[in-house]
């Protein structure tokens, strides 16, 4: 048997789920901006994904606020759960990874060229949406295994 579980701060607890939430929002907006036609009109499909692209960057970097800050939850998870550290390191390492994956995809957006570049972009964000399901994922097992809530899901 483990450690028994620690509880975390009730308030971070409940930031983190509206955070999370809006992260979650915003990949899903991502997401239906992508899968838009973009041989109809690629300079709307390009709008609209710029326009999801920037949303999701602003939630991503309060997601990287509330996980790295001072107070935040991975300071909160290393008191609790010093065992965690591999874990907590790895995802502050993938936000580094995910937050240039958005802005390289913001700087191609600038410089589109037609339906072959618009392609590719689609490409990149789809598997900007990959890595960022599999860091949501990682999270949720992270504050499972720190504090055994569940925090998945939202609906």
């Amino acid at each position: 048997m483990g450690p028994a579980p620690v509880t975390p701060d009730k308030e971070l607890l409940a930031e983190l789920r509206r955070r999370r939430a809006e992260l979650r929002e915003s990949i899903v907006t991502l997401e239906h901006a992508l899968a838009t036609s973009l041989s109809a009109d690629p300079a709307r499909w390009a709008e609209r994904v710029q326009v999801a692209l920037v949303e999701l960057a602003a939630d991503f970097r309060a997601h990287v606020e509330i996980t790295e800050g001072a107070d935040g939850l991975y300071s909160d998870i290393l008191r609790a759960a010093p065992r965690l550290s591999g874990a907590v390191h790895r995802l502050g390492r993938e936000h580094e990874v995910i937050r240039r994956q958005i802005d390289d995809a913001l700087a191609r957006l600038g410089d589109l060229q037609g339906f072959e570049e618009g392609q590719q972009l689609r490409e990149q964000g789809t598997d900007l949406l990959g890595d960022l399901m599999r860091h949501r994922q990682r999270g949720s097992d992270l504050v499972f295994s720190a504090y055994e809530l569940d925090i998945g899901g939202e609906d």
